[in-house]
């Protein structure tokens, strides 16, 4: 078994683009060496800002001979009378490098046994890695120099190493050899000897290929700067992912400025922090944020003077900004920007963000009427129209919490303005006050009815104002805190709010339904999901997960039988009455005893054991009764009994739709 080495050296990369050359990368030498059936044990693909490496390890050395019987001509056509070849025999043997004493004829056609050679391995890595590199796709490729082909950035070496044997290989304008470059302020020229000193000789180089080796000294290394000022971090993935892909070899450095910068929301300064510098702020230990960072830098050395007071310089001019914007916009009330909200246009067509925050405020005090619910729909858009929401707008509704409370607003309306956009996103927590639930259910189902109405509903390549995760916020706000609303009910006033008018309920409630299914279905099978979605789902998405739940634990067969049985009588309701003197049989008396006994009182699980003790008395029914009696009279009587059943399966789910 062999281990094969590649390296691309390239000037630095998009940090975004970094983890799709990974995946790319490691499906394109799958897909080459699964096609070519050469043996591999595993594919590790690293990357840092200024190299792609992929190492294969328990490489077959070749592909594995084959054996492979060829069909020729038909047997009058390869033989003459004489029996011997014609030209066309001739050429057969020829084409397929065997001797004519080897071919030999069955079902009137010629075949001929050949043994294909297996490729060398280093021959087709030869081959196909510069296929596998030219195939890799993302945005803004270039060229440079005279080359046509295009890539994210220039390549300036290549290494390519089977064992201990350099392989051949031309990538671009650059042609392979065993050596490869440290970090830019280190050791160059290096040789690579074997795929195995790779990683330790370039970590000597103050390079850590290995990426998820560098997230994992990422964290270390903060955490204990942290630790040695007794201070917490809170690290997110996306900050995480993005300073792995902007280093090579991390180095953690504790930079701090002006307390006096703390006055402004605290969201401000993290935000300037985390999401325009890529620092990680530090909390005390009860949370607050603290006039301190750490930066991950690049840096060879122990004099970090000048990096910090560049960070300093840096960091001391956004947040100048923000003091300066807040110290404006607080010089009034929120409440006094809701006017400049009029020239803000919400979508075309459907009025402004203004016109929007009065549709938000009906419908929340449809939900629930009370002032705070009221006053936290006023205010909710507020803050769109203040310098510093335009400076950062993806601060919107934590700035307008913090101005509420400049403002006197009460505690319940901060906290429902803030809370209204949540969750941020499919990971993010939902609302926890009722202002927050409320407000941010009507504001987005205002947004998804707007964007039907509009005529502009997502499509598998577009998602307009982002009304799946809309979508899937309200589902999840309503499940998580276990809310009774009518879904159906709230669209209806929604859409009759809109200055454009449009008949496009039915969708938006199929478009919730979709999203409901797929945000459950990592946990319960989808034909449990769609049985129970016959039941409009909307009117209380409550009621159907607690149908779910039960209808999940089916596993008696007997019942799904009973149930489709009677649902494939009933090809539509039954409008007859049942008249218990028409009974016949003691099984149609003991069926309606039976079945008049069975009411819903808000448990399905002991619902569901009601209809599965309901069994032998429906199949007893169906043993010992005709359905369709002769006597126009029984037969209605027996279908309005039968209709009555139905109802009783169908309040729990659909049948026809499970297998069990």
């Amino acid at each position: 078994m062999s281990k094969y080495l590649l390296e691309i050296g390239v000037e630095e990369l998009p940090y975004k683009f970094i983890p799709m050359a990974i995946s790319q990368l490691e499906a394109g030498f799958k897909a080459f060496l699964e096609t070519n059936n050469v043996g591999y044990e595993t594919i590790k693909v690293m990357a840092t800002p200024r190299r792609l490496a992929v190492i294969i390890a328990g490489l077959a050395n070749s592909q594995p001979d084959v054996e492979k019987v060829v069909k020729g001509p038909i047997a009058t056509v390869a033989y003459d009378e004489t029996k011997n070849l014609t030209p066309a025999g001739l050429g057969f043997a020829k084409k397929n490098n065997v001797e004519p004493a080897d071919l030999y004829v069955q079902d009137n056609y010629l075949y001929a046994k050949i043994s294909i050679k297996g490729k060398n391995t280093k021959d087709l890595l030869q081959e196909n890695v510069p296929q596998i590199f030219a195939k890799l796709q993302g945005p803004h490729f270039m060229r440079w120099g005279n080359n046509d082909v295009k890539f994210s950035r220039p390549i300036r070496w290549v290494l390519s190493i089977l064992d201990n044997e350099e392989i051949k290989i031309k990538i671009i304008d650059k042609e392979s050899s065993n050596v490869t470059n440290g970090h830019r302020f280190s050791t160059q020229n290096i040789v690579i000897n074997t795929p195995d000193e790779y990683l330790t000789k370039l970590r000597e180089a103050h390079v850590i290929v290995d990426q998820d080796e560098r997230k994992q000294r990422i964290i270390e290394v903060t955490q204990k700067e942290a630790d040695n000022l007794n201070a917490v971090t809170k690290i997110s993935d996306d900050l995480l992912e993005e300073v792995t892909f902007i280093t090579e070899f991390p180095v953690a450095v504790t930079c701090d400025f002006d307390t006096a910068y703390l006055t402004i929301p605290q969201e401000v300064a993290v935000t300037v922090m985390e999401t325009h510098q890529r620092y990680f702020a530090l909390y005390s230990k009860e949370g607050k944020l603290i006039n301190k960072f750490v930066t991950i830098t690049n840096y060879i050395g122990n004099e970090y003077e000048n990096i910090k007071a560049g960070n300093l310089r840096v960091i001391k001019a956004r947040l100048d900004d923000a003091v300066f914007f807040f110290n404006e916009d607080t010089k009034k009330p929120l409440e006094s920007y809701r006017e400049n909200l009029k020239g803000m246009t919400f979508q075309k067509g459907m009025g402004s963000v203004y016109d929007k925050t009065e549709r938000i405020a009906k419908l929340a005090e449809k939900l629930n009427p009370s002032a705070t619910v009221r006053r936290t729909a006023e205010l909710c858009k507020a803050d769109l129209a203040t310098n510093l929401v335009f400076e950062f707008t993806e601060l919107q509704g934590f700035i307008g919490a913090d101005y509420a409370r400049v403002s006197g607003e009460a505690k319940e309306v901060q906290d429902g303005i803030r809370e209204h956009y949540f969750p941020l996103n499919a990971e993010s927590e939902t609302a926890r006050t009722i202002e927050g639930q409320i407000v941010g259910i009507a504001d987005k189902i205002d947004t998804i009815c707007a964007v039907f109405a509009a005529g502009k509903k997502p499509t598998g390549s577009s998602d307009p104002l982002g009304v799946r995760r809309a979508a899937l916020g309200i589902i999840k706000t309503i499940l998580e805190h276990n809310l009774t609303i009518d879904l159906s009910k709230l669209i209806d006033n929604a859409l009759e709010l809109l200055p454009i008018k449009s008949d496009c309920k039915k969708d938006v409630e199929e478009f919730f339904v979709q999203r409901l299914i797929i945000f459950l279905a990592n946990d319960y099978k989808k034909e449990v999901l769609e049985a129970c979605s016959a039941k409009n789902p909307c009117i209380d998405l409550c009621d159907y997960l607690a149908r779910v739940k039960v209808v999940a634990t089916i596993n008696d067969s007997k019942l799904v039988e009973n149930a489709n049985r009677v649902l494939r009588i009933l090809k539509e309701d039954v409008i007859s009455q049942i008249n218990p003197a028409l009974f016949v049989l003691d099984a149609e008396k003991d069926l309606y005893n039976a079945i008049d006994k069975i009411n819903f009182n808000g448990d399905y699980a002991k619902y569901l054991n009601d209809l599965i003790d309901l069994n032998p008395t429906v199949t007893k029914f169906f043993d010992d009764v005709l359905v369709m009696d002769k006597d126009e009279k029984i037969k209605n009587n027996r279908l309005a009994l039968l209709n009555d059943l139905r109802k009783r399966y169908i309040i729990l789910t659909d049948f026809s739709k499970l297998n069990v």
